[in-house]
């Protein structure tokens, strides 16, 4: 315990955060973690304490099930965000911001690019629970990095700010919550495009991104995929959004990648810049659901190779270089599917640029299945609990939609009854 009152005696971003309850532990167990901690050598290169937190926040996330989840985001889930984003300078923000995952990723590139991350950014973040936000500080500490991180409910309390400010948004919010008090939000200027009149949070938090963005900013967070369809009200935000060109680049992702969930996710790319580009009426769609490594019966993630394989279909289609190298054991398939290096091409079943008019005959989705169409060679691989998840999730929307539907039916008989009495 007094150690702890040392270390945070010397990094005051850390008053109260430390535990002091060491007294609770039997001393054998206290020196077998010294033990283990002697085996480490003080002067090993790179970061090596930083990913022996991020490990133990892995396995804590899946014990903790569920609950887990709500600070937890895989790696490689937000190092693919981070690397398509390339957030290389600036302000960056993440309103639920759980152990800082997103920041460790954003700072992580910044270092591969051999630039100092804490000259580079600066972090600020929101987070409701204290104990995650602890969580958060201990992860950004262990790393070598610092941020403005504070406790508040972001639909309510905006703490930093945020309207304009930010060059980069990074989220993994909690998808479709309900019971948001929408009466609170209605003067909140983060939401010019207006409220979803469904019980469903997803979009509320898509305009928190949007909002918090400067005129060049760039967004990327997961999200639902059921956000991507949503019709009614949640389709005429969507609408605004496309409209305005700020949509650049929507990713589907396989199911159980997270350790909580099994459902797929869509992730979301904003860039407020590209209104001056060529793609400033182009939407990127990459489907990489058939792109993963199955790690166990449960679990699936991407190789190395993997991600940059997906990252790179970014890269070229912003006319920005690739490096062959990088993609390893994708290489071969990079090569069959884009033969020239940095030339941008569609690929049936994987990737496919969209201009707004097309996506207008779509009704505004942003599904990337309804642009990339099928992969020339038939599916032999067919799952069943996956396309019941993706049905399940379908079901969910219809039924938000209909008490939509109820309540705009509901809401035109009592007029029409206060138009009688």
């Amino acid at each position: 315990n007094e150690a702890m009152k040392s270390i945070e005696s010397e990094n005051t971003n850390l008053n109260g955060v430390l535990p002091k309850n060491y007294q609770q532990f039997d001393n054998k167990v206290l020196f077998a973690l010294l033990r283990n901690f002697d085996g480490i050598p003080m002067d090993v290169e790179g970061d090596m304490f930083g990913k022996i937190y991020e490990y133990f926040l892995g396995k804590f996330a899946m014990k903790e099930g569920q609950k887990g989840g709500e600070f937890f985001t895989p790696t490689s889930i937000v190092k693919l965000i981070a690397e398509i984003l390339e957030p290389f300078h600036g302000k960056i923000y993440d309103p639920a911001c759980g152990s800082g995952g997103m920041f460790v990723q954003s700072a992580r590139f910044i270092e591969e690019h051999k630039k100092n991350p804490s000259t580079e950014l600066s972090i600020y973040g929101e987070e409701k629970t204290a104990e995650t936000i602890k969580l958060c500080k201990m992860n950004l500490a262990v790393h070598g990095l610092e941020g403005d991180i504070k406790q508040g409910n972001t639909y309510y309390e905006d703490i930093h700010n945020s309207l304009g400010e930010f060059d980069y948004v990074m989220a993994n919010p909690p998808f479709n919550v309900n019971g948001v008090d929408k009466e609170k939000l209605e003067k909140d200027k983060r939401f010019s495009f207006g409220l979803p009149r469904a019980d469903n949070a997803n979009y509320i938090w898509i305009q928190l991104f949007y909002t918090a963005l400067n005129d060049k900013g760039r967004a990327g967070f997961v999200m639902a995929n059921s956000a991507s369809d949503a019709r009614q009200s949640e389709q005429d935000i969507r609408k605004k959004l496309i409209d305005d060109n700020a949509v650049d680049v929507m990713i589907s992702i396989s199911s159980n990648f997270f350790y909580t969930v099994t459902l797929p996710c869509t992730l979301w790319f904003f860039d407020k810049g590209k209104k001056e580009t060529e793609r400033k009426d182009k939407v990127l769609f990459i489907d990489a659901r058939n792109t993963f490594t199955q790690l166990d019966r449960a679990h699936r993630d991407f190789t190395h190779g993997q991600l940059q394989y997906i990252a790179n279909i970014a890269r070229i289609y912003r006319c920005e270089k690739v490096d062959l190298d990088s993609m390893d054991d994708m290489k071969a398939e990079w090569e069959k599917n884009f033969p020239d290096n940095n030339k941008y091409m569609d690929v049936a079943g994987l990737c496919k640029v969209a201009t707004i008019k097309e996506i207008e005959e779509q009704n505004y989705s942003l599904n990337p299945g309804r642009y990339v169409g099928v992969t020339a060679k038939a599916e032999d691989d067919f799952d069943f609990y996956e396309k019941l998840e993706e049905l399940n999730e379908e079901l969910e929307v219809l039924n938000s939609e209909a008490r939509e539907l109820e309540e705009k039916i509901a809401e035109n008989i009592s007029q029409i009854m206060d138009q009688q009495i």
